[in-house]
């Protein structure tokens, strides 16, 4: 080996151990730690926050206690965070808005995701689903292509400009060729009342949103985003097995902290977070969320920011996504 490679090895391994005894020494945590949801409460992620955080406290021997902090597409929370102390006790629930999709969108951002946050874990995945009613003539996604290329395009609603459904269906309108116009709901509540209605023919939705009206019978699933079939629709195709080989979308969320936190601060964070995400209680409740469970290292979820942001900035300058 190497002389300065040895020299490397040691030294990083003398830093992790530094760090450890710090953490150890500080006794870290010794007071509540604030986990901040960048949305509203009730929703999909305020819930995954409080499930997750009960358990990370129960092992940390501190409470997770909830913030919710929404506003401009989760970057006023996030931002929050990335000006908070560096030291372990405010934690960010992050997810692709503020992480990895808001940078390509805002004129401006009040903080750099790349540069001020820094990565702990991942804790799901969760995918979108294309639906359409029983009573539609599409009955694939095929279908939809087909006429897509063989008119003026179709439209299809979603929960909003900028969200994963809507980047996932111009994502799948770019590989498959086709024109898709986007109509934007503020939220998913109201886009399936008028795809119920009947004023519109297609959507994109979060599978979450809409898992009720799917089990009913009340609408038709033509196809999942995610690499592999959903657990809650065994039966329905992946939109890879329905034409467009290679696509996978499914929106996630992560714990992130202040960027300059103690690497010994981190890594006892994500070893909390992984040891909740792997509780009878913590997927008893995912299950229900339609999340699937997708711990992660430190790196590993910083691997994913990297490669989200470099695909949705490529598409939203591609497909011409704006906010308005």
């Amino acid at each position: 080996m190497r002389l300065s490679k040895f020299l490397s090895l040691v030294a990083g391994a003398s830093l992790a151990l530094l760090s450890a005894s710090v953490v150890a020494q500080s006794g870290f945590p010794n007071k509540p730690i604030r986990l901040v949801v960048p949305f509203a409460p009730g929703g999909t992620t305020d819930l995954l926050a409080r499930a997750v955080g009960q358990k990370m406290g129960e092992g940390l021997g501190q409470p997770l206690v909830i913030e919710n902090k929404p506003g401009a597409g989760g970057n006023i929370g996030a931002d929050s965070v990335a000006k908070s102390a560096p030291d372990g006790y405010t934690l960010l629930l992050g997810t692709p808005g503020p992480l990895a999709i808001n940078a390509s969108l805002f004129k401006s951002m009040p903080f750099n995701p790349e540069r001020d946050l820094a990565p702990v874990g991942q804790l799901i995945n969760i995918q979108a689903v294309v639906i359409t009613m029983p009573s539609s003539p599409w009955k694939s996604l095929r279908d939809v292509a087909a006429q897509a290329k063989a008119s003026d395009g179709v439209a299809y609603g979603s929960a909003g400009n900028g969200t994963t459904p809507h980047l996932a269906a111009e994502l799948y309108a770019s590989v498959a060729g086709i024109d898709l116009q986007h109509i934007p709901y503020k939220g998913d509540a109201p886009a399936l009342t008028d795809l119920l209605g009947g004023h519109i023919k297609l959507m994109f939705a979060n599978l979450a949103g809409v898992i009720g009206p799917l089990r009913e019978g009340k609408v038709r699933a033509l196809a999942v985003t995610g690499a592999s079939r959903s657990k809650a629709l065994p039966d329905v195709p992946t939109i890879a097995e329905a034409g467009a080989p290679g696509y996978a979308v499914t929106a996630w969320a992560g714990l992130f902290v202040p960027a300059g936190t103690p690497a010994g601060v981190v890594n006892r964070l994500n070893a909390e977070l992984n040891r909740a995400l792997a509780t009878p209680e913590v997927n008893e409740r995912m299950a229900l969320l339609q999340a699937e469970i997708a711990a992660s290292t430190p790196e590993q979820l910083a691997a994913l920011v990297r490669t989200e942001r470099q695909r949705w900035a490529r598409i939203i300058t591609e497909r011409g996504i704006k906010l308005d």
